[in-house]
């Protein structure tokens, strides 16, 4: 893995390589980093994971648009993974008149309808008409496949040369320490390479099985820096990470005023830096 600077937009394209931007790395209530939403590169396509409320802004900030975003993919509904999707459906529904494309279950698509995104985007009004809109009015669905022989629920989906795949993530439980019954929440493998957990608790039977099963090359971990129930903490992750997975993890969603070098001192690649692409 190599890694070069933003340079005047943001790539939606590139010469075949797999690459990742980090538009924000940090938590959900950073205000230096923005927030983890992270867009994959390679080739002509791309894909967008997670479009939180500070995301189109992020954007804006490297002089590139939301709107030029064609492919997404939301791991869980929190505000800063989800909340920037109706900035997104408005401005392709009104200005760019495009639909863009969603990488999404029929379970969670449901979910995300009904609990986050219809509040503001049942009724479409035009010239005094009013209409009752969908899911399917705003974003095509791209339905993953069921992935077979895995250790949770997992499906696949591929978005032109993007292969990606979704599991089941512990973000919020209510007992027993189980993704069974909690928060409906994914980590994503991109191309059986990089493994990019979104939000979760330490979860060490589930890196292990990841880095077993499949030639990872990095890890992209949540990490907070302090205890919580809510997400990794960074002493966790000490206590079970090999030094041979700490080498290839680069630690997101940390809250303000980590330290890289306190992160590397331990055997970490570092801290995911916002405006660096991370090529593979």
């Amino acid at each position: 893995m190599t890694t070069r600077v933003f340079n005047e937009t943001i790539e939606m394209t590139n010469n075949g390589q797999l690459s990742l931007f980090f538009p924000g790395s940090g938590s959900a209530f950073t205000k230096i980093n923005f927030q983890n939403n992270v867009l994959v590169i390679k080739g002509k396509d791309h894909l967008l994971i997670d479009c939180g409320n500070l995301c189109p802004y992020a954007f804006y900030t490297f002089n590139t648009t939301i709107a030029s975003v064609k492919n997404f993919l939301i791991t869980h509904s929190h505000a800063d993974h989800a909340g920037g999707l109706e900035e997104v459906a408005l401005m392709n529904m009104y200005v760019t008149k495009n639909k863009p494309n969603m990488v999404i279950t029929d379970e969670y698509k449901k979910i995300l309808w009904e609990k986050t995104l219809s509040g503001g985007l049942y009724m479409k009004g035009e010239d005094g008409f009013r209409q009752k809109m969908t899911f399917d009015d705003y974003f095509t669905q791209i339905k993953p496949k069921k992935y077979k022989n895995s250790l949770r629920p997992m499906y696949e989906a591929n978005i032109g040369s993007i292969n990606v795949k979704l599991f089941r993530t512990k973000h919020l439980f209510t007992n027993k320490n189980s993704w069974k019954n909690s928060f409906y929440s994914l980590g994503v493998l991109i191309d059986n390479r990089v493994l990019f957990t979104s939000d979760t608790k330490a979860d060490p039977e589930l890196i292990n099985w990841m880095d077993s099963h499949f030639n990872i090359e990095c890890i992209f971990q949540d990490c907070q820096f302090y205890p919580n129930a809510v997400h990794a903490y960074f002493q966790e992750l000490n206590s079970f990470l090999t030094k041979e997975q700490k080498a290839k993890t680069i630690l997101c969603h940390y809250n303000d005023g980590a330290q890289n070098d306190d992160v590397v001192k331990e055997g970490y690649l570092g801290l995911a830096e916002r405006g660096l692409y991370y090529d593979f």
